[in-house]
């Protein structure tokens, strides 16, 4: 059993206390930076964290929320307020090879923590631990503990499974480890955090035909190339230079490289598109499909342009911005507050729950940038050393959002 930390009503009790247990939160997060799961598939994860929520006293365990999704509930000492709040942590893994060389490598083939999940969720463990040994609160905290980020829009999942409804939530929180950020730092702002993710299909037909007798045919490849260029227009004249976006196709597939002097009759690009705003984003749909058309029917083809929106872009909310700045300045220290980190063309799922729920998503420095060891490198490692820092900051949002009445 823990012991109770003295009365100490500050950011400093948290992080004293979670501090105390930095060893043993080490050894979880290890355990499953050791066993990744996929999207969607997180068992042996679910298993872990639901024990050690139920080894921790919280109240209730709630599983297979959103497939593998879980919830844990803590009441607080005080239930006057009605208020609740929202904890997010997610889970999955990523289908890469890990190429470290440390005792808790993955040891599942083609699997590894490249991106950290394995800390989100021993971080909320800590909080978890703390919130329902001191319950200095007067509310509900629902620590949620969301599977399939990673390109299957786990958080949308938990949300048409009735999260919101079943665990009410007034407010809801996440945070992310960056390695640009140095470890003790930790970045948050009102606005755009990270951007809308989209994924644009391109199929071209032409006319199939012999190498050497091109003006029999009618080449994808050529359209291809034609539109990959254009695409690259978009940006720069159709979206005004004070708005962000990116447009990039990453994949070209055409023709057998064994059959050289093949025209093929179709081509495939594949890409993405990143935006910080709707306006921006219909734009940019708007005139792909359009300069796709038109190119292809210069050249006596067609193109069929799939554009999909996969991930909105992360938004925070005002009021739960500036209130993270205040709670993270208190675990933090004002002086390792970053508030004007620029936003990410990367994505995070944790836009659905923003959509529907005020919130804020924090950055958490843990460094690693300046060796390579960015996010989806397969050296990555998340740095144990603020796993204490990450879950004061939980707790500490829970404390101070919903204060007993004589604090």
């Amino acid at each position: 059993m823990s012991k109770l930390p003295p009365a100490d009503h500050s950011a400093n009790a948290a992080l004293s206390a979670i501090r105390e247990w930095h060893a043993d939160l080490t050894d979880i997060r290890r355990q499953l930076h050791r066993t990744p799961e996929l999207g969607f598939e997180e068992r042996l994860t679910g298993d872990l964290v639901a024990r050690q929520l139920e080894r921790f006293g919280v109240d209730e365990v709630h599983r297979g929320i959103g497939r593998t999704g879980l919830v844990g509930v803590i009441h607080g000492a005080g239930h006057g307020s009605g208020r609740t709040i929202g904890l997010r942590a997610d889970m999955d893994g990523l289908p890469m090879q890990e190429d470290n060389d440390f005792a808790h490598r993955s040891c599942v083939p083609g699997m590894m923590h490249g991106c950290g999940h394995d800390g989100h969720t021993t971080m909320l463990l800590a909080a978890a631990r703390y919130l329902a040994l001191t319950r200095r609160f007067d509310g509900t905290v629902h620590l949620i503990f969301q599977p399939g980020e990673e390109g299957f829009a786990g958080a949308q999942a938990m949300i048409d499974d009735g999260l919101f409804e079943r665990f009410a939530c007034d407010q809801v929180f996440a945070m992310h480890n960056w390695p640009a950020l140095q470890p003790g730092k930790v970045a948050v702002r009102p606005g755009p955090m990270m951007a809308a993710a989209d994924r644009i299909t391109i199929r071209i037909e032409g006319r199939g035909g012999h190498g050497a007798h091109p003006h029999l045919s009618i080449d994808p490849v050529v359209v291809a190339a034609h539109i990959i260029t254009a695409a690259q227009s978009i940006v720069s004249r159709s979206v005004s230079p004070m708005q962000s976006a990116v447009v990039s196709l990453c994949s070209v597939q055409a023709g057998n490289p064994g059959a050289f002097s093949v025209i093929p009759q179709f081509a495939i690009l594949t890409g993405t598109v990143r935006t910080f705003s709707e306006a921006v984003q219909d734009t940019v749909q708007k005139r792909l499909t359009s300069l796709c058309g038109s190119i292809a029917e210069g050249f006596g083809a067609t193109a069929q342009v799939v554009y999909e929106r996969i991930y909105p872009a992360t938004v925070n909310h005002d009021a739960q911005a500036l209130f993270g700045q205040q709670v993270a300045a208190e675990v933090f220290g004002t002086e390792n507050l970053v508030t004007d980190l620029d936003a990410s063309m990367g994505a995070e799922d944790f836009s659905f729950m923003l959509k529907v729920r005020p919130g804020a998503y924090f950055r958490i420095g843990q460094g690693g940038a300046a060796e390579g060891r960015m996010l989806h490198n397969t050296r990555y490692d998340f740095n144990d050393a603020i796993l204490p820092m990450g879950g004061a900051l939980f707790a500490r949002l829970a404390e101070r959002a919903m204060p007993l009445p004589h604090e």
